[in-house]
C-alpha cells in the first residue's frame, strides 16, 4: 500500500487532505493508497475568524474544523512530528502520551505552517501571547474581560490604571484585526462598570513600519489607522517594544507605561521542526519549493524554473519558500491564508497528478487584494481595485471568509452567531476558571478554602 503523509492540518494540510481525498477516494477504498494526516490538535483552526471569536463575535467551537467528521477517507495521527528523514522515507512523530514513534511513508506534504516570532526583549516570555490559535483566542477574551473585574473592585490607582492599558504590538493583518475587535469589545464591557469611566482605558498599537495594514494598500492602510486614531487608540509607528518586564513596557521611543495585556504579532517563522530534517532549507529557514509545489533546489524567485526535486516531498503554505509569479511586487509567496488556500489545490491536483503520471501545473494565481475588520460594522477592503470602508468594507470581509471557513454546517452556524449579534448585546461573561478547572476540587480535598486557594487567571 502507497502512503502519503501530510504533515500539519492547517489551512494547506486541510485543505489538500479534503481535496486529495476525493481525488483519490477509489484507491483508498481499495486498500491502494493511505492518506494519513498528522498534527498535534485534532481539529483545524480557520485563523482569520481567532479576532472575532476573542471579541465574541463567534462561538470558539464554530471557528475549528474536526478532523475525524471532515475527513473521513484519511487516517488521522495526533501528535507532532520532531524529525523527516526523508533520504529513509521516515518520520517520528511523539504521541500525546508514550515514547515517540516511527511512521514510514512514500510520499510527504510538508505544511506544519508558522509560529509567532519572538525576539530577545526582556520580559517577552513572561507576559506577552500570541494569537495563532483558538485557545490562545480564548485565553485572550477571558483574560481582557478580567481586568475590567480587577480594575472595578482594586482601591489601588497603579494596578487599577496597568488593568485598562492594553498594548498590540505588530500591525498587520493579525494585530489590526485583534486590536479593533478587542478595543469594540472594551468599549461595550465599560458601560456594564458604572465605578469605571472609559477614558480610563488605553490602547496602543506598536508597529515598526511607518504604516499599518500594508496588505489592503498605502491608502486604505492609512484609512485603518486614522479610524482607530479616532477611536482612541494610540499609534506608534516607526516604534519597537524595547522591554516588558513585570508588564512595564518600554517603547523605544521613549514612552513607559504598565500593562497586564500585551498581544505579540510582530510577525511570523517558519515552523521549528524543518530544522529536524534533511530536506533543502532556504536562507530565510523556509523549505525550498519550485512553483509546482515539489521540494527542490535551485529554484529562481518569482519564475517557474523546476530545479533539482527531491523526489517523493512537497510543500507549501507559511513554512515553505514558494516564488510568486504573479505582478505582485514579491519575490516569494507571503505567509496569507490567501495563497495558503490556493496552493493547497494545486499541491493536491499535482499530488495526483503524479499518482497517475499525468503533467505537473504550476502555482499561478493573480492577486485579488484584502479585506480587514476593524470591529463590529468597521472595516477596510482592497478587492480587485476596488476599495471599500466601513460598514460595506466589514460585509465584504466577513462575506469573504464567510465563504472559505469549511462545511456547509459551520458556514450556517458562523451566520447564526451573527445573526443573533446582531439583535442581541455581546456576552460580556467570562470563564477563566476553565484554564484551572480542577483547582477547587484540589483545595477542597486538601481541606482549605477554594476562594483562598484559586490561583488568578491570566
Amino acid at each position: 500500500m502507497k502512503r502519503i503523509v501530510v504533515i500539519g492540518a492547517g489551512h494547506v494540510g486541510f485543505y489538500v487532505a479534503e481535496r486529495l481525498s476525493k481525488l483519490l477516494k477509489g484507491d483508498i477504498k481499495r486498500g491502494q493508497v493511505e492518506l494519513m494526516v498528522i498534527d498535534p490538535n485534532q481539529h483545524m483552526t480557520y485563523q482569520p475568524f481567532l479576532p472575532e471569536a476573542a471579541a465574541g463575535s463567534i462561538s470558539p467551537r464554530h471557528g475549528v474544523v474536526p478532523l475525524r467528521q471532515a475527513l473521513k477517507h484519511c487516517t488521522i495521527l495526533t501528535g507532532a512530528v520532531t524529525e523527516i528523514k526523508h533520504s529513509e522515507r521516515k518520520l517520528m512523530v511523539q504521541p500525546y502520551v508514550g515514547p515517540a514513534r516511527e511512521v514510514e511513508y512514500d510520499e510527504v506534504i510538508v505544511a506544519p505552517g508558522s509560529v509567532s516570532r519572538p525576539l530577545p526583549i526582556p520580559g517577552l516570555a513572561d507576559t506577552a501571547i500570541g494569537i495563532k490559535s483558538m485557545g490562545e483566542a480564548i485565553w485572550l477574551r477571558n483574560h481582557v474581560l478580567q481586568r475590567f473585574d480587577i480594575a472595578a473592585t482594586t482601591e489601588d490607582p497603579d494596578v487599577r490604571r496597568k488593568a485598562l492599558t492594553f498594548l498590540t504590538v505588530g500591525g498587520g493583518f493579525a494585530g489590526a484585526e485583534t486590536l479593533g475587535e478587542l478595543e469594540d469589545l472594551t468599549a461595550n464591557i465599560v458601560k456594564n462598570y458604572p465605578m469605571l469611566d472609559a477614558s480610563e482605558i488605553k490602547w496602543y498599537l506598536v508597529e515598526y513600519a511607518n504604516k499599518i495594514l500594508p496588505e489592503v494598500g498605502p491608502e486604505m492602510g492609512a484609512y485603518a489607522a486614522r479610524e482607530l486614531t479616532k477611536r482612541g487608540v494610540d499609534i506608534r509607528l516607526g516604534t519597537t517594544l524595547k522591554s516588558c518586564e513585570g508588564g512595564h513596557v518600554v517603547l523605544t521611543d521613549g514612552e513607559e507605561f504598565d500593562s497586564d495585556t500585551i498581544i505579540w504579532t510582530a510577525g511570523v517563522m517558519p515552523h521549528p521542526l524543518l530544522k529536524q530534517t534533511d530536506l533543502p532549507i532556504g536562507p530565510r529557514g523556509h523549505l525550498e519549493c519550485n512553483t509546482r509545489l515539489q521540494v527542490a533546489t535551485g529554484v529562481e524567485a518569482g519564475k517557474h524554473t523546476v530545479g533539482e526535486v527531491v523526489e517523493g516531498a512537497w510543500g507549501a503554505g507559511d513554512s515553505a519558500q514558494v516564488p510568486d509569479t504573479s505582478d505582485f511586487p514579491m519575490d516569494w509567496c507571503t505567509p496569507s491564508a490567501q495563497h495558503a488556500v490556493r496552493q493547497a489545490k494545486t499541491l493536491a491536483d499535482n499530488v495526483y497528478r503524479s499518482h497517475v503520471g499525468r503533467e505537473l501545473t504550476p502555482y499561478e494565481h493573480k492577486y485579488i487584494g484584502s479585506v480587514a475588520g476593524l470591529g463590529l460594522y468597521k472595516g477596510v477592503a482592497n478587492t480587485y481595485g476596488f476599495k471599500a470602508k466601513g460598514l460595506l468594507a466589514w460585509l465584504m470581509h466577513r462575506g469573504y471568509h464567510l465563504s472559505r471557513v469549511p462545511g456547509t454546517g459551520r458556514k450556517g452556524r458562523v451566520l447564526a452567531d451573527w445573526i443573533v449579534g446582531f439583535f442581541t448585546k455581546r456576552e460580556m461573561v467570562q470563564l477563566g476558571e476553565i484554564q484551572a478547572g480542577r483547582e477547587p476540587f484540589e483545595a477542597i480535598a486538601a481541606g482549605t478554602d477554594p476562594a483562598r486557594a484559586a490561583k488568578s487567571v491570566g
